[in-house]
């Protein structure tokens, strides 16, 4: 589902879910579909909008407005104002992890516009996303000479530990006679490698190159540049031999 919203909107969303811990991790794809299905929600200046104890069920980015964080501590008849929320601010991400009750109350000290997803949406989305990221590393790792002994399920483990890594048109991927220790997978875009200032081969989609890294640390014997801009998986030399 894509709910609309402007490319301004997009950059805030975006900008929040790169300083949330839960959806730091996510790469470029996945942070489109959780910005795309995000709704938006509004509230007046006194709402709770999360009341301590409840169950629940939803996350938050503060689109604009304030908010303040109300904790009543055990003992206590009173709550104490323990926190504020601005703009670019998110809360509630528990409630996509686990079923537990709100730790406390959130309410809007002006009125508010929110973006908010459910638990099962980002469960679906992650579920989705992840499922057949790994079913296209694991069949791009089947083509490579030197893991053809690897049985699938120690391709898949492999795929478990592949990290996303982009570069811009232009930008070096590796470079000749520096010593190696990542492999790479090209996921999307177009590369060249050179020596000397000559090329010696182009790579698309599902290519690969600088797997000897993963056996050794000798230097780099040619250049790999980003011809346009390019998604990369990259698996370093200690992460394959604590696997293998």
């Amino acid at each position: 589902m894509v709910v609309p919203k402007s490319d301004e909107a997009k950059r805030r969303l975006k900008k929040a879910l790169q300083n949330n811990y839960l959806f730091a991790k996510l790469d470029e794809e996945q942070t489109k579909i959780v910005i795309d299905a995000v709704e938006e929600e509004k509230h007046k200046a006194g709402d709770v909008i999360i009341c301590q104890g409840d169950p629940g069920d939803r996350f938050y980015l503060l689109e604009n407005g304030t908010c303040e964080v109300w904790l009543l501590k055990p003992g206590k008849t009173t709550p104490d104002l323990v926190k504020h929320y601005a703009d670019g601010d998110s809360f509630g991400e528990l409630a996509l992890l686990y079923g537990s009750p709100r730790a406390a109350t959130v309410k809007a000290t002006t009125d508010c516009t929110l973006w908010a997803m459910d638990r099962v949406t980002f469960r679906s989305i992650l579920l989705q996303t992840t499922s057949s990221q790994r079913k296209m590393y694991e069949k791009f790792l089947e083509d490579v000479p030197l893991l053809k002994s690897l049985d699938k399920y120690e391709r898949a483990a492999i795929s478990d530990v592949l990290n996303t890594e982009y570069f811009e048109a232009g930008q070096n991927i590796i470079v000749e006679g520096q010593a190696g220790n990542k492999f790479y997978l090209l996921e999307e875009g177009e590369a060249e490698a050179k020596k000397g200032g000559k090329v010696l081969m182009r790579y698309k989609r599902g290519d690969y190159f600088g797997e000897l890294a993963l056996l050794n640390n000798k230097p780099r014997a040619a250049t790999v540049c980003a011809v346009t801009k390019c998604k990369c998986a990259s698996i370093d030399r200690q992460s394959f031999k604590v696997n293998f």
